[in-house]
């Protein structure tokens, strides 16, 4: 591989890879401009954290249903139709609840409906929108287009609350939703004009069979896999609800809502940063996925404990970092690891254990936040990521090592 094939952004180099994280990265910014306003209007109706805890079990806990069924959807069917049809639905659902703010109808009851339909549609998305961003490119460049993935999926987070944080107030909550639908046009037509004679297409799985155990005995039996994915998923479900306690935060110990809308850009400034670093690392390893777990743990306990706007602003950017850092470094990691008829119910499994875990995290979150307090609805994860941190290097990794100079077949890390 050439000096410019072994940048930060080497797989840029495929045209459908421009094309496809380009509108990517305009539609994840009106997504994010929704999400937060949803929180937000979702604070002023409940002044809950509870409540939010719901909408974050509402818009999560359908991957966490069919996330493996949709992986296995992913493997079996064209994943360029599945990612045309189930985006074309998300710019229906920002449509919708624009019109029932036009209509006065915007009530609690109608955003947690939208939120749900949301959460089925993003869960039959995810692995298939993921698995089709491995066809754009060759083998030995799709930890690096995985990395740039997240860094367009975290990335698209700084300008998203900003914007919320910025318009709001003049222009309105339904204006927000209007943003999301129409900024969707950017993935569909990047979806529609792709380059069909540039895309691999990977060897289907045929019907039949059982897909998604075949997928657990992989995930258990493949080295080192199994343990990583338990952290994974014990770190995923505990230390990424910062969403759900920071909107009354924001309002109760730092004066203002769109503190929220700040401190998430500033976190993904942070995160944008992890996912290039990530990206540009030649071979991603468990410790390079360890020591960003460590950056998040410490950076969750600075976060629990800031006392103002400006000071949670300076912290959200190492723990975005870290953060991001971590997931892209498991994507990129399971990605290389396991061969290309299983990387959508991979890719499903790591779904379910980020994103469909929050459903379990974000209400417990909310309960901490209304009953304990809003300091320990942070803290808690933070101890807990720490917690798996340690484990993870001092259990995982040296035992892995110690194999490793006993027997020099065993796999690398």
């Amino acid at each position: 591989m050439s000096p410019a094939e072994s940048t930060t952004f080497r797989s840029l180099r495929h045209h459908n890879v421009r094309r496809y994280l380009g509108g990517l990265a305009v539609s994840q910014i009106g997504a994010w401009v929704q999400f937060t306003t949803v929180a937000v209007v979702v604070d002023r109706l409940t002044e809950s954290t509870t409540a939010i805890g719901i909408l974050t079990a509402l818009q999560f806990g359908p991957l966490l249903v069919i996330g493996a069924w949709a992986g296995s959807l992913s493997d079996r069917v064209s994943r360029h139709r599945v990612v045309l049809i189930t985006q074309s639905l998300m710019a229906v659902q920002a449509a919708l609840l624009a019109l029932a703010h036009i209509t006065g109808s915007l009530s609690l009851g109608v955003v947690y409906a939208a939120t749900l339909m949301l959460g089925i549609v993003s869960a039959l998305d995810n692995p298939s929108r993921r698995g089709f961003l491995t066809e754009l490119v060759a083998q030995d460049e799709i930890s690096n287009v995985m990395s740039l993935n997240t860094a367009t999926m975290t990335g698209s987070r700084i300008f998203g609350p900003a914007i919320a944080a910025l318009l709001i107030s003049p222009l309105g909550v339904g204006w927000m939703f209007v943003i999301n639908a129409v900024t969707s046009a950017a993935i569909i037509f990047s979806i529609v004009t792709i380059d069909q004679s540039q895309v691999t297409e990977p060897p289907r799985v045929a019907k039949g069979g059982q897909p998604i155990r075949e997928a657990v005995r992989f995930i258990a039996r493949t080295p080192l896999f199994g343990p990583v994915f338990v952290i994974y998923t014990v770190v995923s479900t505990f230390g990424y609800n910062h969403n759900v306690a920071l909107p009354r935060i924001a309002d109760a110990a730092w004066g203002n809502r769109m503190w929220f809308g700040w401190v998430m850009t500033a976190t993904s400034l942070g995160s944008l940063i992890g996912s290039l670093l990530t990206a540009g690392r030649p071979k991603v390893t468990l410790r390079w996925m360890t020591a960003n777990a460590l950056l998040l743990g410490c950076s969750g306990v600075a976060l629990a404990f800031s006392t103002s706007g400006p000071v949670a602003l300076i912290v959200a950017i190492p723990l975005g970092l870290g953060g991001a850092g971590f997931i892209a470094s498991m994507n990129s990691w399971s990605q290389d690891m396991c061969p290309p008829e299983m990387r959508g119910r991979v890719l499903a499994f790591s779904a379910v254990a980020f994103l469909g875990s929050y459903p379990i995290g974000g209400p417990i979150t909310g309960v901490i936040g209304d009953s304990i307090g809003l300091t320990w609805s942070l803290l808690y994860g933070a101890v807990i990521v720490l917690g798996c941190v340690l484990w993870l290097r001092f259990m995982v990794i040296s035992r892995s090592t110690m194999r490793e100079m006993a027997s020099p077949s065993t796999l690398s890390m």
